[in-house]
């Protein structure tokens, strides 16, 4: 081959770029926490920067790697900087980063056990070894009926349990008759919007799946899910499937699943979203959280969360696999291999689509590296750092709590309402100093502050906790 044909990148050219982009992201999580933690630009001014044409040849990649400190990193808002507290992490760790990386370079499709088996195989031990970590009940073990699967979020989680409550709930028929319109979903008004999501995807639709009330600390109310789950009954619908959240995104409340399992009966499907929580039950100390997880059907939590695995990593738990995967499974003869007739994983049926990365390889470096004692001393440091922040609000005459603390997450507003705190969190954020999130919690407009990020200090929290001191005196300085 000429030259000027042989346009792929040499191992050896691989080698080279590949330190040099090691080297790159080492230089980064050195110096993240100096950089402005949300990106300053306007809507379409990074696109404005780019050409407007693909180039014609093939450019070095000395190229790329310049425009990407010139043209991408100024665009970038800095979710590993320890100052990031909006929303939930999206932590990470280099072990994850490596993971990662092997995944990428051995480029495998894992849609069935053949086309790689290790990347099956890893996956299915990496999920057993969960089981024991969080103290979850055994029948999610793949020695059990059921079994773990890797997603890629929550929203695909509790979307294919759902689809697997509506083929058990329906006999096998929905898929092939379609779904039949009285059936009936439920969780709580603070739940995730995946929920509702996956109702519309599942063909249950936005009229029927109900939003049950919460109590004062925005966890869902047994008896009025009761309630609702009566009237629906009594008036020839179907109740097939609950989500409660361990978690929920507002204000990290915790959904009682033992109580709202002691009200459902045996054929609606329970699903347990812990989505950012689950990382804490790593410490037995955290697991009340889960009281009542023997009767769920299906359970999620995110390691892309808070357990330093990078995005995209969410493990989902189904009681009965079987359930799922006559739900999701369609076999054509390509697909067909004698392993599986023989009792093999094939993980395609146990998700939305086709294909699949090897997931497992980060979720298995990130374990093997820290140790069941690393990750516990992880999310412990955290929380205690969430404790002292909860403490100054609790001291302050300025801000309140608007809701308990829960775990990382903490609540507050100031006292002369949500004009003044919208204010003070627009200040602060523009600070590029930190960043931080709101919800509103019974009409009040709220400040979440999230302590997540792996290299989050004392000193950052009390540097984020001075800046909203220092922005409420500026704009109400009378105080309250």
């Amino acid at each position: 081959m000429s030259d000027d044909l042989n346009f792929h990148m040499t191992p050896e050219a691989f080698r080279q770029a590949g330190k040099e982009m090691v080297d790159w992201i080492a230089d980064y999580y050195e110096s993240v926490e100096e950089k402005p933690v949300i990106a300053n630009v306007r809507p379409g001014e990074i696109r404005a920067t780019l050409p407007t044409n693909p180039p014609q040849k093939g450019e070095p990649f000395s190229q790329i790697q310049k425009d990407i400190d010139q043209l991408i990193l100024p665009g970038i808002t800095n979710w590993q900087s320890p100052n990031f507290f909006a929303y939930f992490p999206s932590n990470t760790s280099f072990p994850s980063i490596l993971g990662e990386m092997l995944s990428a370079g051995l480029g495998v499709q894992g849609m069935v056990w053949k086309t790689s088996p290790a990347c099956t195989e890893l996956e299915t031990h990496v999920m057993d070894w969960l089981v024991h970590m969080l103290g979850l009940p055994e029948f999610f073990l793949s020695s059990s009926d059921g079994g773990g699967v890797i997603q890629d979020t929550a929203s695909s989680a509790v979307l294919c349990a759902m689809l697997a409550a509506r083929e058990r709930i329906t006999h096998n028929q929905a898929n092939k008759q379609g779904v039949p319109p009285h059936l009936v979903a439920y969780t709580s008004t603070q739940a995730h919007s995946s929920v509702q999501k996956a109702a519309r995807i599942a063909g249950i639709g936005d009229e029927n799946i109900r939003l049950i009330d919460v109590d004062d600390a925005f966890a869902m109310r047994p008896e009025a899910l009761l309630e609702a789950i009566n009237s629906d009954k009594s008036q020839g619908k179907t109740p097939f499937f609950v989500s409660v959240t361990t978690g929920t995104t507002s204000s990290m409340a915790m959904d009682p699943i033992e109580q709202v399992g002691q009200v459902l009966s045996s054929e609606i499907w329970l699903h347990v979203d812990a989505a950012m929580a689950g990382s804490a039950a790593v410490c037995p100390e955290f697991r009340d959280m889960h009281n009542g997880i023997e009767r769920a059907d299906s359970y999620c939590f995110n390691p892309h969360k808070w357990l330093l695995t990078n995005f995209d990593c969410s493990c989902l738990f189904v009681k009965d696999r079987d359930a799922l995967i006559r739900s999701l499974s369609i076999l054509p003869e390509y697909l067909r291999t004698p392993e599986n007739e023989a009792g093999a994983i094939d993980y395609r049926d146990w998700q939305i689509p086709l294909g699949r990365r090897f997931r497992a390889l980060k979720l298995w470096f990130v374990i093997r590296h820290y140790g069941i004692e690393g990750l516990q001393t992880h999310i412990r440091q955290h929380i205690e750092l969430a404790k002292h922040f909860e403490e100054w609000v609790s001291d302050s005459n300025e801000f309140v709590l608007v809701a308990p603390r829960s775990l990382n997450t903490v609540c507050f507003a100031h006292r002369k309402g949500n004009a003044v705190t919208e204010s003070i969190l627009q200040k602060v954020n523009e600070s590029g100093k930190l960043y931080a999130s709101h919800t509103v919690l019974n009409g009040t407009f709220t400040i979440r502050m999230v302590v997540g990020q792996r290299t989050t200090e004392r000193r950052h929290i009390q540097a984020a906790w001075d800046l909203f001191e220092s922005a409420a005196l500026e704009i109400a300085p009378n105080g309250y």
